[in-house]
């Protein structure tokens, strides 16, 4: 009774359990929230935020005291005796050349833009692996019911075998066969059990879960539907995470070509000091204007640099544009031929599979079937609803790498 009893409890549980999943999206919208990675390129756009003022910003104002002696080096010597001797006080401030501070602000922005794309990249990353970690566990799942569902199919061709072998009908041989069966079945169900387990840990540590907090329980898999290649392409071009940061990177580099060009300008300098001699002197008041040239051949090797850089992160951008180009046309080709597929099973496979599966039970049980075309039968249906369902997860998997790619969900 008191194992019985037990045994209630943990179906009530599993049932209650099946009644709470968790949907995607709101684990997708849980990760955006929580997931350390997300939160730290969050940081670094809100650290790049300051860059635009630090760069455009004057350079730092110098304040200096000065203490001139006449006769000796002693502090204050010639002081009241002579009007060279002085203590003077004075500031600095260097000016650049107009427009180098704006150009040093657009690059600063530009990189400032750098960081959210990058925040978006580390973002798209971080879903895709939830996405493909979810839709694993779902499957588990989905597999796991069709195992247990199997396994008392096992069981009924297990005591139909042993019914027949005890009567004088069947062979100790099928006897052992459906043992056989049934811990296949077992082994298939630990391997499962494995995967889920698995699953759970990576999905714990994206979304930030402590390893000690309940199973996450997924919804079951429906197929969607794909946009035309030509439309995911244009997305693609649009949206992509990484395809943004090398356009950024490009303003960037074209606006340092600029700030290189105009750091052929001089900058400016303005010092202005007073100098306080004794009381029966008069005061000196002293101003300076300054020019700093700048070294032609340093200010052409920055300028060919950047120039360089510009053009190889245009050909990094090409680059990278035509490899995404072939991995979301792989991705789709994958898709599509999983969608085919399983028509194919959900249409033909698995319900004929089925109707023989039931069929060859019942005539077993007559004695108008051998064991080993009932085993086939079995064998082929468990088989037919694993792959369905792998199918389907290969298909949405599918799906969610080409998110990554596009930068975008697909309804």
């Amino acid at each position: 009774m008191k194992i019985r009893y037990v045994c209630v409890l943990i179906l009530v549980g599993r049932v209650c359990v099946a009644q709470n999943p968790e949907s995607l999206r709101s684990l997708i919208a849980e990760a955006r929230r929580s997931n350390p990675a997300i939160q730290a390129a969050q940081r670094a756009v809100e650290t790049s935020g300051y860059r635009p003022s630090l760069a455009s910003a004057f350079p730092d104002t110098e304040l200096m005291v000065q203490h001139f002696t006449v006769g000796s080096p002693r502090p204050f010597a010639g002081y009241s005796n002579s009007d060279f001797a002085y203590i003077g006080v004075g500031a600095f401030q260097e000016i650049p050349y107009p427009g180098k501070r704006g150009l040093r602000a657009k690059v600063a922005r530009h990189e400032s833009a750098i960081a959210g794309a990058e925040k978006s990249a580390v973002t798209w990353d971080v879903l895709t692996r939830l996405k493909l970690t979810y839709l694993q566990l779902a499957a588990s799942q989905e597999i796991l019911a069709t195992l247990d569902k199997n396994r008392r199919v096992a069981d009924e061709v297990e005591r139909a075998v042993e019914a027949r072998y005890r009567v004088g009908e069947g062979t100790q041989q099928d006897v052992l066969r459906a043992q056989l069966q049934r811990t296949r079945l077992l082994n298939e169900v630990a391997i499962e059990q494995r995967g889920r387990a698995q699953a759970q840990i990576v999905l714990k540590a994206l979304l930030n879960r402590p390893a000690q907090s309940p199973d996450i329980v997924a919804e079951p898999l429906s197929r969607r539907n794909l946009p035309s290649l030509e439309t995911l392409l244009a997305k693609l071009r649009e949206n992509n995470p990484e395809l943004q940061i090398n356009a950024h990177q490009i303003a960037q580099e074209q606006a340092a070509v600029e700030l290189a060009k105009r750091e052929r300008k001089p900058d400016f300098g303005v010092q202005y000091m007073w100098q306080h001699t004794a009381d029966n002197f008069r005061d000196y008041y002293q101003g300076t204007f300054s020019i700093r040239l700048p070294n032609r051949s340093r200010v052409r090797a920055a300028e060919g640099e950047a120039q360089a850089r510009l053009a190889q992160t245009e050909a990094e951008k090409q680059s990278r544009l035509k490899q995404m180009e072939s991995d979301l046309g792989e991705q789709f080709t994958i898709a599509q031929s999983a969608e085919q597929q399983l028509k194919t099973y959900e249409d033909g496979l698995v319900p004929q599979s089925e109707a023989a599966l039931n069929a060859g039970l019942a005539t077993y049980r007559t004695g108008k079937q051998e064991y080993q075309g009932l085993l086939a039968a079995f064998a082929d249906t468990l088989q037919l609803a694993i792959e369905r369902e792998r199918l389907l997860a290969e298909h949405e998997s599918a799906i969610a790498r080409i998110e990554g790619l596009i930068g975008e969900e697909v309804p």
